[in-house]
C-alpha cells in the first residue's frame, strides 16, 4: 500500500515538473514571438513607404491583404482540424517564416509583395488565437489570469527590446529597408526558433487530455463572447488608426513622439498586465470586465472632446494639455491589453474544451470584419461630421460591452 502511494506521489511529482518546464519552454516561445513582432509587424507602415513609396490609396488597399487573415483564420485553422494546437501552430509560424523571408531576402513587385505580405499576416493571426488557447492549456483554472498575464508581459516586454533595438538600427543606418531587410530577417529568425520550441513542446505534450481541434463551432451558448469580440473589433480600429491620429494629424505630432510613446505604452505593459492577470483570478472576468468597459468610456469621452476642441481651435500646447494627450494615448494602447480577459471569458464558458481553439479563432474573425468594415465608415464620418463623433461611438460600444459584462453570470464563469 505504501509502495503504491509513493509511486502516485512520484508520479504527480513528475507531471508537475514536467508542467512547470512547458510552462518555461513556453515563456521562451512568447518572448520569441515579441522579438518577431517588434522586427516586421512593428515596422510595416515604414516598409510600405521606403521601400514603394506608396499613396495613401495604396496604403488604405494594403490594409486588406493585412487584415484579411484576421477574417480567414477560423477557416484556415478549422482546415487543420486533424491537428493539436501547438502543431497547427507550428504551421502558423512557419507561414510567418517564410512570408518574413521572401520581404527580407527580395524586393519583389508592390503585387507579389502582397502576396508574401497576406501569408506572413496568416501565420501571425492563426498563431494570435493558437497561442492564447497553448497558454490556457498550460494554467491551472484558479491561475489562469496570472499565468496569462505573465506570457503575455514576457511578450510585451521582448517587443520593447526588439523596438529599441530597431530604433538604434535605423538611426545608426545599419538597418535599411534596401534588400536585404536584415532586420526582417532577425524577426524571421525568431519566428523560427519559436517554431523548433513549439516542436519541443510538442513532443512533451505534457496536456494528455489536448485533443485535436474541432472544426468549425459556433453554439447559442458563446453569443455573449462574440458580441464581445465584435464591439472589441470596432473599438480597436478607433484605438489603432483614430486616436493616433488625432496627435499625428490635429496636432502634428512626428514619428519619433510616436515612438516613444509606444515604447512608454510596452513598457507599463510589462508590470500592467500582470497585475491584470491577479485581478481576473482574484475579482473574476466580470468586474475585470466592467472596470474596463467603464475606464474606456471616460477615455474616449475625453478623446471627443479634445479632438473637438483642437478641431475647432488655434491650440497652444501648454504642460497640462500634453500630459492630457500623452495619459489619453498611453491608456488607450492599455485596451489591447485586455484581449486575454476575453480568451479566460472564452475557456471558463466552454462546454468541452475542443470548443476553445475554434470559438477563439471565430472570435477573432468576428473582431477582423467588424474592425475592417468600422474603419471604413468611421473614416467616412471623421471627414464629413467630425473626429469627435468617431470616439462618441467608441464610447457608444464601451457602454454595450458594460452592458454585457454586467450580464454575465456568475456561476457560469467565476465558480466554473
Amino acid at each position: 500500500m505504501n509502495f503504491i502511494l509513493l509511486r502516485r506521489c512520484r508520479l504527480t511529482k513528475t507531471k508537475v515538473n514536467s508542467i512547470e518546464t512547458s510552462i518555461k519552454i513556453f515563456i521562451v516561445i512568447s518572448a520569441l514571438v515579441g522579438l518577431g513582432m517588434g522586427f516586421s509587424d512593428a515596422i510595416l507602415a515604414n516598409y510600405f513607404k521606403d521601400a514603394y513609396d506608396v499613396n495613401a490609396q495604396q496604403r488604405g488597399f494594403i490594409e486588406f491583404p493585412r487584415e484579411l487573415p484576421g477574417v480567414l483564420s477560423v477557416f484556415f485553422i478549422a482546415a487543420l482540424s486533424f491537428l493539436k494546437s501547438k502543431k497547427t501552430a507550428i504551421v502558423a509560424q512557419l507561414l510567418t517564416v517564410f512570408g518574413l523571408l521572401a520581404l527580407g531576402f527580395f524586393r519583389p513587385s508592390f503585387s507579389i509583395m502582397l502576396i508574401f505580405l497576406f501569408i506572413y499576416s496568416t501565420g501571425v493571426h492563426m498563431y494570435l488565437t493558437l497561442g492564447d488557447s497553448i497558454g490556457l492549456s498550460l494554467a491551472k483554472a484558479h491561475t489562469m489570469g496570472k499565468m496569462m498575464g505573465k506570457f503575455n508581459s514576457i511578450r510585451m516586454a521582448f517587443l520593447m527590446l526588439s523596438g529599441i533595438i530597431t530604433f538604434i538600427g535605423f538611426k545608426s543606418g545599419y538597418f535599411s529597408f534596401d534588400a536585404p531587410v536584415i532586420v526582417f530577417i532577425l524577426g524571421a529568425l525568431a519566428f523560427a526558433l519559436a517554431a523548433m520550441l513549439l516542436v519541443v513542446l510538442c513532443k512533451r505534450d505534457t496536456n494528455n487530455n489536448e485533443t485535436a481541434n474541432t472544426k468549425l463551432v459556433f453554439r447559442k451558448e458563446y453569443l455573449r463572447y462574440y458580441a464581445i469580440c465584435a464591439l472589441f473589433g470596432g473599438r480597436k480600429q478607433i484605438m489603432l488608426v483614430y486616436s493616433p491620429w488625432v496627435l499625428i494629424e490635429l496636432l502634428n505630432f512626428k514619428a519619433d513622439t510616436m515612438s516613444i510613446l509606444a515604447v512608454i505604452g510596452s513598457f507599463i505593459g510589462i508590470f500592467f498586465m500582470p497585475i491584470v492577470g491577479k485581478w481576473i483570478d482574484q475579482i473574476g472576468v466580470k468586474k475585470v470586465m466592467t472596470a474596463e468597459a467603464l475606464a474606456f468610456i471616460v477615455v474616449y469621452v475625453a478623446y471627443g472632446f479634445l479632438s473637438k476642441w483642437v478641431s475647432t481651435n488655434e491650440v497652444l500646447l501648454s504642460g497640462i494639455v500634453m500630459i492630457l494627450v500623452y495619459l489619453l494615448n498611453i491608456i488607450d494602447r492599455m485596451s489591447a491589453q485586455f484581449a486575454m480577459v476575453r480568451s479566460i471569458y472564452m475557456r471558463t464558458i466552454a462546454i468541452t474544451p475542443e470548443d476553445v481553439t475554434p470559438s477563439l479563432s471565430l472570435g477573432m474573425s468576428i473582431d477582423h470584419v467588424v474592425a475592417i468594415i468600422g474603419s471604413y465608415i468611421c473614416g467616412v464620418i471623421w471627414y464629413n461630421w467630425g473626429p469627435e463623433y468617431v470616439f462618441i461611438i467608441a464610447g457608444i460600444m464601451s457602454f454595450m460591452n458594460l452592458l454585457i459584462a454586467k450580464g454575465i453570470k456568475l456561476d457560469s464563469v467565476e465558480n466554473k
